[in-house]
């Protein structure tokens, strides 16, 4: 199979290069043009045939269909809630995953219960799949814990704050599977802004040493904060792989089928002990990169426009409804479910115990350290002069 087939050769031009006609383009305008890359759904909703990926859901059904929908769905839902909490004050930050439902959900679809997962800190929908409870995702984002799941328990790890950091931990993590000699497979997600790295850049580098079985799944939101992909490459993320000795291919990120069975076949390589894969899901950002970002200061609303008429949500239903595997009945039973989630969400996080002020000073020293003693009492004197003038 020849996966370099399915994405675009040509590098983008950079700001201020020069056309073919002896024009000045922006970089913003030359990304504008449509990459080549694997597309099982057009953003109209119409199945396309691909001779390569096709097997790898051809067959799923009408009930596995929908099931994908109640996903993006759901998550998308939980989602909105979590950054409506935040701008309530109830969450200090919060990154949106808006408009990379597809990616997250094929992707995570595609993995199987013995795989293991190494996220970053935009991969609700991932964790859905892996059966972490949303509102364990929200602690951290509230500040009373440090993460709120057991890793273990899904395979999945806690998020990941250091930007690209994971990578390495996934890395590693693969090289102990394929000593132990088992056929289960890693897969680690990163962003286009994370690809620039140099803990991207060394993960690479062992993963294809070793053969590790690890996935790179990257997903291409085309916008590093306020930073633009064409600041960071001349080509292609995918086409990084090359360079390392291990296959690249690049899938429509709002494409749910399309990033399920690419994926499928990245974890099998990864199986068959053919070593690493990148995946570069090529999707959009839709909200800011956190809620303390203005993202309306770096691009524009026709920008945004364009990728609103290709959602990831709008693209499977009008699929499930045209190939009459879905009724109005299960849209309608949808919604009230994701009324139900929101709430369960925001009364979860409204009643979550404020954490131990103490606990800042566990774990900082295995055998105790004087100055952490001092400045513990330090600390318990000026909580108490709260209770004194409480009590005043």
């Amino acid at each position: 199979m020849t996966v370099e087939s399915t994405a675009a050769r040509k590098p983008r031009r950079s700001a201020g290069t020069k056309s073919t006609a002896g024009k000045t383009v922006s970089a913003r305008k030359t990304a504008s043009a449509e990459p080549e890359l694997v597309q099982l759904l057009t953003p109209e909703g119409r199945r396309v045939k691909n001779a390569e990926f096709d097997k790898y859901v051809a067959g799923i059904t009408p009930e596995e269909l929908r099931g994908l929908y109640r996903d993006m769905v759901l998550t998308r839902r939980f989602d909105a809630e979590a950054t409506a909490l935040q701008r309530q004050g109830e969450l200090g930050l919060w990154a949106s995953l808006l408009g990379q439902e597809a990616a997250q959900i094929g992707s995570g679809r595609a993995t199987r219960e013995d795989d293991y997962v190494f996220p970053t800190y935009r991969e609700h929908g991932v964790a859905w799949c892996r059966g972490v409870d949303p509102t364990n995702l929200l602690g951290m984002f509230r500040g009373v814990n440090n993460g709120g799941w057991d890793p273990n328990s899904n395979n999945f790890q806690l998020y990941t704050i250091v930007i690209g950091s994971q990578t390495l931990h996934a890395t590693g993590y693969a090289m102990g599977v394929a000593k132990d000699g088992a056929d289960s497979a890693v897969i680690a997600y990163f962003g286009d802004g994370a690809s620039s790295q140099g803990d991207v850049a060394e993960s690479f580098t062992f993963s294809a040493v070793y053969n590790a079985p690890v996935v790179f799944f990257c997903q291409n939101n085309q916008w590093a904060i306020s930073e633009p992909t064409e600041k960071q490459t001349r080509v292609p993320l995918y086409q990084r792989a090359q360079g390392y000795g291990f296959p690249g291919v690049r899938v429509d990120g709002n494409d749910v089928l399309a990033c399920l069975a690419v994926t499928k076949w990245a974890l099998e390589r990864a199986r068959n002990g053919e070593g690493p894969t990148l995946v570069e899901a090529f999707t959009y950002r839709m909200g800011a990169h956190t809620t303390s970002d203005d993202p309306t200061r770096y691009r524009g609303d026709e920008e945004r426009q364009s990728w609103e008429a290709k959602d990831p949500i709008l693209r499977l239903r009008a699929y499930l409804e045209s190939a009459n595997h879905a009724d109005e009945g299960f849209f309608a039973e949808l919604e009230t479910e994701s009324e139900a989630l929101g709430r369960r969400v925001r009364e979860a996080v409204r009643a979550m115990p404020d954490p131990d002020r103490f606990a800042i000073f566990e774990n900082v020293y295995a055998d105790g350290h004087a100055l952490v003693d001092e400045e513990r009492a330090q600390f318990a004197a000026y909580q108490a002069s709260f209770a004194d003038v409480e009590g005043a």
